[in-house]
């Protein structure tokens, strides 16, 4: 039984087959959307199979590739593709993946060091520890699947930096003036208030309906998100199943809100924001010209909403929630944000000391 289908309703693949030693092994993988997806990997796995020494790398890296698209959302896949095709597999192209050496991912770092975006900015020193990320997985997936040892990322050190650029928010001052900038068109205006106030992301708010809003109890569904993919817009799921969630909204948001759909003609399952994310991009750009507000991201939005759920004292696991992270991710990225909680507990500690003299 080369495929068949599980409840999930994926299909595997499980056969048999020989390895370079002539070992009969059987293989399972599941995970995979058709039935022909699952033959065509037997296929592929089968005709590279026992042949490591002669695998360029360009194979290696399509094979990975063809390995983790059942199991991943097709936009992560995107961005993972047109990475490892444009900036991994162009250097090391032909060359046989068992020979390629610590040296030669060295020399790579450089060539990535050397890139220029069309701006003629080099790239950012996350961008590039996410490509020397992406190498890595694929020089795993080939030590794990084809027995090409040694791994060459093993001995060298990942260039880059895991951080991100200093986070950028906004106070409310600063919103209240970029808001007022934008408010002669009705849709920046009520898209830039959800963000702000409800900190959701872009595709989830390009994504909402009127069905999604729930005015008598003030409450907001997150249950799908946007995106395009070429020219074609696609409606899908949040960006992780943390992502389903309900957010309660404040008062003057429900009621804006509720007014502002009252008045249009939107149907209760119709988008309500029929926008791209470069309009987006592009409203933010004219608002922070006009009104003198210091230029962040659209995403920063998101940002400024948890910076403002921190200072008035909310913990890490309740703001996780609304905004659709675990509580250790949270805690991770705004840590610099949250009080010092260990001189808190320190001063504590004094004072229950001191009432012991």
């Amino acid at each position: 039984m080369p495929a068949y289908q599980l409840d999930n309703d994926r299909w595997t693949a499980a056969f048999y087959y020989r390895d370079h030693n002539g070992a009969l092994k059987r293989k399972y993988k599941r995970g995979f959307e058709t039935e022909a997806d699952a033959l065509a990997y037997e296929e592929h796995f089968k005709e590279l199979e026992g042949t490591p020494a002669r695998m360029s790398f360009r194979e290696m890296a399509e094979s990975y590739l063809h390995d983790v698209k059942p199991r991943i959302r097709w936009s992560t896949y995107d961005t993972k593709a047109q990475m490892i095709r444009t900036k991994i597999i162009p250097f090391f192209d032909e060359k046989m993946a068992s020979e390629i050496t610590p040296l030669d991912i060295i020399r790579w770092q450089g060539w990535l060091d050397s890139l220029l975006q069309r701006n003629g900015k080099p790239y950012s020193a996350t961008y590039i520890r996410q490509l020397n990320s992406q190498a890595a997985a694929i020089f795993n997936f080939a030590e794990e699947h084809y027995g090409i040892a040694p791994n060459p990322m093993r001995k060298v050190k990942k260039t880059g930096s895991a951080k991100s650029h200093e986070m950028q928010i906004w106070t409310k001052d600063e919103f209240y003036r970029f808001l007022e900038a934008v408010s002669d068109k009705d849709l920046s205006f009520y898209a830039f208030e959800l963000l702000y106030w409800a900190g959701i992301r872009e595709g989830e708010l390009l994504a909402l309906t009127p069905s999604d809003f729930n005015f008598a109890a003030g409450t907001l569904a997150i249950n799908k998100a946007f995106a395009k993919k070429g020219k074609e817009s696609i409606i899908g799921p949040p960006k992780t199943k943390k992502s389903y969630r309900t957010i309660a909204m404040p008062g003057f948001l429900a009621r804006e809100m509720k007014e502002f759909l009252e008045n249009a003609d939107i149907a209760p399952d119709e988008r309500i924001f029929k926008l791209t994310k470069q309009y987006l991009w592009r409203e933010m750009e004219r608002g922070c010209g006009k009104s003198g507000v210091k230029r962040i991201r659209v995403h920063d939005l998101r940002h400024s909403h948890v910076s403002m759920l921190i200072h008035m004292g909310f913990s890490a696991v309740a703001i996780g929630a609304r905004m659709g992270h675990e509580s250790q991710d949270i805690t991770f990225r705004y840590a610099h944000l949250f009080p010092n909680e260990q001189e808190n507990m320190a001063d504590s500690l004094q004072e229950i000391g001191e009432m012991r003299r």
